[in-house]
């Protein structure tokens, strides 16, 4: 059994990857790190979880009697636990936050359909961010195909989830419903992840608060010399052997991958613009859910193990 340990576990993608492990039949939860809830049932915060299990939050953790380490907390919080804390020889780590994603310090980017044999050597993940792994699916099949040679476009929306737990004005449900709105424009902090992997920087993101709580859908646009039926076999051939991510030839909605690890990209040509939609669950491809799909790899288990989630059938 895969020994596994949590530090932030009080947030979002903290009660995803609790829902996937609990179940995965080869973790043992070992403890779930959270100061302020401390002694309280994991139910106590992710009330999802009454039912499946009786564990309760630590304020303590033992970093020797784990394989593997989550990292859940907030955006340098990780850097912060590393300074005061040491990495045992042998743990393995997987960080959902954003310090580590330029593979500083021995980390891997853990996106599996751009370097899964990379990570399946690691011993340190940095996991992708949520709007990150949207549009690279989108586009990495250009980008090895050598096809990125114009400004690439991308509008993307996503679920209030996707700003965490921690209540802010504009995720708060009176103002958030009925409502869209732009934020961060040309300027979010996943644009650097992006154009690193794809050794290509121009690109015009306009990122998008959505009436929903959770999924991504990016809508991205570029010039393109393909056909039709050349850019779906182009992204059929790269995508021939991903577990999770998959290639339609017919429009897109959140509803298909929401509750499930899935990505999937349709692409589709109109006079010689290429269009690709592609649409995840912020907290679980997006995050919770790759995040074990990484753990999968770097343990040399089916890299689907635990994941068959299903999407709702409305």
């Amino acid at each position: 059994m895969i020994k596994v340990g949590i530090i932030g576990g009080a947030g979002y993608t903290a009660g995803e990857l609790l829902r996937i492990l609990v179940n995965h039949p080869e973790v043992e939860i070992v403890f779930v790190h959270s100061t302020s809830n401390a002694g309280n049932h994991l139910y106590d915060v992710h009330g999802g979880l009454f039912g499946d299990t009786e564990l309760t939050f630590s304020d303590s953790y033992d970093l020797e009697a784990v394989d593997v380490l989550f990292l859940c907390s907030a955006h340098g919080k990780s850097r912060e636990f590393w300074e005061q804390n040491a990495c045992p020889e042998g743990l393995k780590v997987v960080d959902l936050a954003q310090d580590y994603r330029d593979e500083s310090e021995g980390y891997v980017y853990g996106l599996p359909e751009w370097q899964r044999d990379k990570i399946r050597t690691a011993r340190k993940i940095a996991n992708p961010g949520c709007f990150a792994t949207a549009i690279q699916l989108a586009l990495l099949p250009l980008a090895h195909a050598g096809l990125l040679q114009s400004t690439v476009h991308v509008t993307a929306i996503t679920g209030s989830t996707g700003a965490g737990v921690k209540p802010a004005a504009t995720t708060h449900f009176s103002w958030r419903t009925d409502n869209l709105s732009t934020y961060k424009v040309f300027e979010h902090q996943h644009l650097k992840e992006i154009c690193r992997n794809l050794g290509f920087n121009d690109i015009q993101f306009v990122p998008m608060r959505g009436d929903f709580a959770r999924g991504i859908f990016a809508s991205v646009t570029v010039d393109t010399p393909l056909s039709g039926e050349e850019a779906l076999a182009l992204y059929q051939k790269y995508y021939a052997d991903a577990a999770f991510t998959f290639v339609s030839d017919r429009p897109v909605d959140l509803k298909q991958v929401v509750n499930t690890n899935k990505a999937i990209v349709a692409p589709e040509v109109h006079d010689g613009t290429l269009v690709v939609s592609s649409v995840i669950d912020n907290l679980l491809k997006g995050a919770s859910g790759q995040a074990v799909q990484n753990m999968n790899l770097i343990f040399g288990i089916p890299e689907t193990t635990g994941l068959k989630l299903k999407a709702s059938a409305f």
